[in-house]
């Protein structure tokens, strides 16, 4: 699937595993993504989506829920704990470390997650922010 986006120059790198197949998304659809209100993967029957994010506490996950998604992480950590707490959802993987997320963004089908810089021959893909 093409696309004709913006890309938008930012610190953080959001990542796909090879799987999905889509090359960008709108920050609406990111937000809904990183938020756990979507499920599973646009245009792909029974690919469920699989978040994995970084620690709260860590400063590459606030950068990039300040300036990609543009909420503070207090805000995402209340939108996850309100929806585990009632049963109406999930939360994410929490990871510790980069090299972590972009390992088990490969190995996990349907997978997405960040990172501040994405090195060469990860087996993961970049999804653009139109």
């Amino acid at each position: 699937m093409s696309c004709s986006c913006l890309h938008l120059v930012q610190a953080q790198t959001i990542i796909i595993n090879p799987s999905v197949h889509l090359t960008c998304i709108d920050q609406n659809t990111a937000r809904l993504l990183f938020t756990m209100r979507i499920q599973q993967w646009p245009n792909q029957e029974h690919l469920p989506v699989r978040v994995f994010v970084l620690a709260d506490d860590n400063p590459v996950h606030r950068e990039f829920t300040k300036t990609v998604l543009e909420i503070f992480p207090y805000q995402l950590r209340h939108v996850w704990d309100r929806q585990l707490f009632s049963g109406t959802g999930q939360v994410p993987i929490t990871l510790t470390s980069e090299q972590e997320m972009i390992m088990s963004i490969a190995k996990t089908p349907g997978a997405i997650g960040y990172v501040s810089i994405l090195p060469k021959n990860s087996n993961v893909y970049t999804l653009r922010l139109e």
